[in-house]
């Protein structure tokens, strides 16, 4: 479904994404990890239209879309949902996820996919009427992904949807998205620091170190890749 290949990206005169390739298949579970810094964030950036790759291709259900604008990738069903969650925080949880069914293929959908978020996530149907800044940093990451999934992706690129969220509440996330790939067959390319979790979760993984793809496979043998676990899981 998304294949990059040597995708290069600059921040002023330096690269922070060196030839970098990865394959997400339809119906995958895909994680990417690697420090920070390693440039997981500027990657995803470009994939998703957010940032303009000096070089190499991205290929999205067999249209080239490398340099594409944002929201016309985005109406192509591959959705973004950044690190941070980015929400409207003087908007109520509703109009955010209104917000997110914008664009005209889920627009036409957008009734079908509340309700499918509040299914998905009961506390955002209690809270629909409050403001989203006023929700807590679990509830703010919930609401990040239903505006994800209220534009109806094919492809959902999740960039540390775990972030700044306790031990337990980042799990319950984590299995959530799990959820959204085993139930729904949603494709998933995720970024987590919850490396131990991501990893068991996952199909497939790769490893990114400074701006660059440095290791890949099933991962459930990467978690057991000894500089895997010793780099990254921390064991």
């Amino acid at each position: 479904m998304l294949e990059v290949s040597g995708l290069t990206v600059y921040y002023g005169p330096l690269p922070a994404v060196r030839e970098a390739s990865l394959k997400v298949a339809a119906g995958q579970f895909v994680g990417l990890i690697g420090p920070n810094g390693a440039g997981k964030t500027t990657l995803l950036k470009a994939v998703s239209g957010l940032l303009r790759p000096a070089a190499g291709r991205v290929v999205f259900d067999g249209t080239d879309i490398t340099g594409w604008p944002a929201e016309r990738i985005c109406e192509l069903g591959l959705v973004h949902v950044p690190e941070g969650r980015k929400l409207f925080p003087r908007l109520t949880v509703l109009d955010n996820l209104r917000l997110g069914a914008y664009l005209p293929r889920a627009r036409a959908e957008s009734d079908r996919a509340l309700k499918e978020v509040f299914d998905l996530f009961p506390r955002l149907y209690e809270r629909r009427r409050q403001l989203a800044g006023t929700l807590s940093g679990g509830e703010q990451q919930m609401l990040a992904i239903g505006r994800g999934l209220a534009a109806r992706p094919r492809l959902l690129i999740l960039d540390e949807p775990t972030l700044g969220l306790s031990p337990r509440l980042a799990h319950e996330i984590l299995e959530v998205i799990k959820r959204l790939n085993s139930e729904r067959r949603l494709t998933l390319l995720v970024v987590s620091q919850e490396v131990v979790h991501l990893l068991k979760l996952a199909d497939y993984a790769f490893v990114m170190e400074t701006g660059r793809i440095t290791a890949e496979g099933p991962a459930s043998e990467l978690i057991a890749d000894p500089k895997v676990r010793k780099v990254y899981v921390g064991l």
